[in-house]
């Protein structure tokens, strides 16, 4: 495998790529390594690449297999602006070990988020990733942030290898005491990025910028960035949007329900756009055939009731909600309590289901107040979160049209099931985007994951709109342009 070759510190970016901000900072001129490894933690991992850029460093990430399964190396080299190292058999076009170029050239290697594993095959030299390969052959200063769940932080094992790293010279950032992935509280929780940064800072007062070896050439990516999606940078930083996602199972006995075709790819899509943008994300699901983004907070749903329930609850402190799940309309209304046989035969007695949507739309609109100083979130703008539909269609649109105005909602994606490469299971979509007050706006066939990162450049126009026609707003609140 060819690898491009790392950017060394003073060199120019890509010239076709937009210059970086400029400006002195504590860390200008700096190369910093930034090892990410496979904790949930590992979204935090952008947050330190815009900080340490915004304090002049340059920042050229690493990341293990399992780490690019939490965060996709795309976003970290959109924010980078450098390829992403994956691999430590990677090349460089001249044919040098690219992690060795690397090590050689670093002025400080931060490894954030840590995990148990990691500080065992660090503390034993075992060079079976990037990261431990290119830490493992470089003189620069250490900095290494664990995250992990309370009880493997506090394993013995755990506590000898931390012991043996900082014997080696690393500097340790502690990990926070505060809710955990497990649903407890312990000590696990990765420490702030600024913290973070601030260590990283420290570790390399006193020491001389490394003069960069006239041999290295700036990176050539092999990924061509999408400047649209490199504008979106961490614009979502301040939200918590709440996903649904799947399809619903009402019983009809203990074995058999009603249900239907949804994988949950567009729903998950949309998640993991909204976290890849920063955003805190609640995803609410029912039934799914694929993997559920682990940096999400996750709460299974299997019926409509439970998943009215779990909305209405998370949308307490929430900024917007993204309805994609695929919420069965009708249940049995009284399901059986033993397996119903052939004998018996089958007549189904149905009732509607609960309408979520509009639901939550009159309670959120009962409920919007003026925009309030003391909270930072964007949906201050409205007073109340921003409401987007999802409405499964077979043939024409104008029942998704009608069901945005019934409904209440700010923005409602509409999709025709029957087209080929569009609706259940599929990997792209075609929808219509329906803003009321506006005509119907279709987009051509895409990936479901750029429909919803489209989708929530709309969210953010509703947001802005609104802060148009309101009451001042604090500008340093406000996520960035897409």
């Amino acid at each position: 495998m060819t690898a491009p070759e790392p950017l060394e510190p003073g060199a120019s970016p890509d010239p076709g790529a937009e210059p970086a901000e400029p400006g002195p900072g504590p860390l200008d001129g700096r190369l910093v390594l930034l090892g990410v490894t496979g904790s949930i933690a590992a979204y935090k991992a952008a947050e330190l690449v815009r900080l340490l850029g915004a304090a002049g460093a340059d920042v050229q990430v690493l990341m293990t297999h399992t780490a690019a399964q939490f965060i996709g190396p795309l976003t970290m080299e959109t924010l980078s602006r450098r390829p992403v190292m994956l691999d430590p058999l990677e090349l460089l076009p001249d044919r040098r070990i690219a992690h060795i170029v690397a090590a050689d050239t670093a002025d400080v290697i931060l490894v954030a988020p840590a995990t148990a594993r990691w500080l065992g095959a660090m503390a034993n030299g075992l060079a079976d990733d990037v990261v431990t390969a290119t830490c493992l052959a470089s003189a620069a200063p250490v900095v290494v942030a664990p995250a992990m769940d309370g009880e493997m932080y506090a394993h013995p094992a755990t506590r000898a290898n931390v012991e043996r790293l900082r014997s080696f010279g690393y500097e340790i950032v502690e990990p926070e005491v505060g809710s955990l992935a497990s649903g407890q509280v312990g000590q696990g929780r990765l420490a702030e990025p600024a913290a973070i940064v601030a260590a990283t800072r420290t570790a390399l007062e006193g020491r001389p910028i490394r003069e960069p070896d006239p041999r290295r050439r700036p990176p050539r990516s092999d990924l061509t960035v999408d400047r649209e999606v490199a504008g979106r940078d961490l614009d979502l930083a301040s939200w918590h949007i709440v996903v649904t996602a799947g399809g619903t199972a009402e019983p009809i006995d203990p074995v058999r329900f009603i249900g239907n075709r949804s994988s949950g790819r567009m729903g998950v899509a949309v998640a993991e756009a909204a976290l890849a943008r920063g955003a805190r994300v609640t995803l609410i699901h029912g039934a799914t055939s694929v993997p559920l983004p682990e940096a999400a907070k996750l709460l299974e749903a299997p019926t409509a009731a439970e998943m009215r329930d779990a909305v209405l609850a998370a949308l307490r402190d929430a900024d917007a909600l993204v309805m994609a799940a695929a919420v069965a309309d009708f249940r049995p209304r009284q399901a059986s309590a033993t397996k119903l046989t052939r004998v018996d035969g089958l007549s189904l007695d149905l009732g509607p289901t609960e309408d979520i949507l509009a639901e939550v739309s009159a309670l959120a609109r009962r409920n919007a107040g003026p925009p309030d100083p003391a909270r930072s979130c964007p949906r201050t703008r409205l007073g109340r979160p921003i409401l987007v539909g999802f409405a499964a269609e077979t043939g024409s649109l104008d029942r998704a049209a009608e069901k945005a105005a019934r409904k209440g909602v700010d923005l409602m994606v509409a999709n025709d099931v029957s087209r080929p490469g569009s609706g259940f299971g599929t990997e792209t979509n075609e929808v219509t985007l329906i803003t009321p007050g506006q005509p119907p706006e279709p987009w051509p066939s895409m990936s479901k994951r750029a429909v919803a990162d489209r989708l929530l450049d709309r969210v953010l126009a509703v947001h802005r709109a609104a802060g148009a026609s309101s009451a001042p707003h604090d500008e340093s609140s406000e996520g960035r342009s897409a």
